[in-house]
């Protein structure tokens, strides 16, 4: 992908966000020591964008059995991930979604629910798998890493009644999606030429992924979401551009802490 289009990509998700990645992340995330930390993060990150995936189906779309489905779809990547079980290699071999969901009655969204999210949660093991094979070929071992403080964060403010609880979980998967995908584009040019590359491969997804989750939150709502979008636009530009003691993929701007 040229500049030309990597800039026309990106031009729509500089506007839904409200701040630039600062550049004194940039320059902690580009130092050789920050790279096992940074590829280990964003293994976790692409995993969990999976499982929020997941749960959105199982809470909202899907009968049971299928929810049953998705819980063994993403279980060989859960144990390898949290539980340090089975060979990372083997999960090539994993052979995806083996059900057809079934939506449930009554949710007229749930079909769109379906397809948009069984996609994101396909592109997002198959990332997860890359960051694998990236790392491994820089000799860097997966080991656990703590959570950041930021999607934690963003979704405290989630509102506790319906729809509006899964009105604001979509909005925050899409700033979620669009930081990444303007993280990835930031960083590529300061990596190894081999993740830089691969993080400019992941661009038209993770763009893609943060217009799935705002369209089916305009749907859900059926009236105008710009004052939660704006809400949820500040409070993650906040997470961004405030200091912060731990260095992660999505973490604020290093201290000194961080940066050691």
């Amino acid at each position: 992908m040229n500049m030309q289009a990597i800039n026309k990509l990106l031009m729509p998700i500089r506007g839904f966000l409200h701040c630039e990645t600062p550049d004194a992340w940039i320059a902690v995330a580009k130092q050789p020591q920050h790279l096992p930390t940074l590829l280990r993060d964003h293994m976790v990150c692409e995993l969990k964008a999976a499982q929020s995936a997941m749960l959105l189906i199982r809470r909202y779309a899907v009968d049971d059995a299928s929810g049953e489905a998705l819980l063994k779809w993403l279980a060989p990547y859960e144990d390898y991930t949290y539980r340090l079980q089975g060979d990372w290699r083997e999960l090539a071999n994993c052979n995806g979604l083996r059900k057809a969901m079934v939506p449930r009655s009554g949710k007229p969204y749930s079909q769109e629910l379906i397809d948009k999210m069984v996609l994101l949660i396909k592109e997002e093991l198959h990332h997860f798998y890359q960051v694998l094979e990236v790392a491994d070929a820089h000799g860097i071992a997966y080991d656990k890493v703590t959570s950041s403080r930021y999607a934690k964060e963003l979704f405290r403010h989630v509102r506790t009644h319906e729809p509006a609880t899964l009105i604001d979980k979509l909005i925050c998967g899409a700033y979620i999606e669009a930081r990444s995908c303007e993280r990835f584009a930031k960083l590529a040019p300061h990596l190894p030429a081999d993740i830089g590359e691969f993080y400019i491969s992941l661009l038209r997804s993770e763009a893609r992924h943060y217009q799935d989750y705002l369209t089916l939150a305009e749907a859900i709502a059926g009236a105008s979401i710009a004052e939660r979008i704006a809400f949820f636009g500040a409070r993650e530009a906040e997470l961004i551009a405030t200091a912060d003691d731990d260095f992660k993929f999505h973490s604020g701007v290093p201290t000194a802490t961080a940066a050691a």
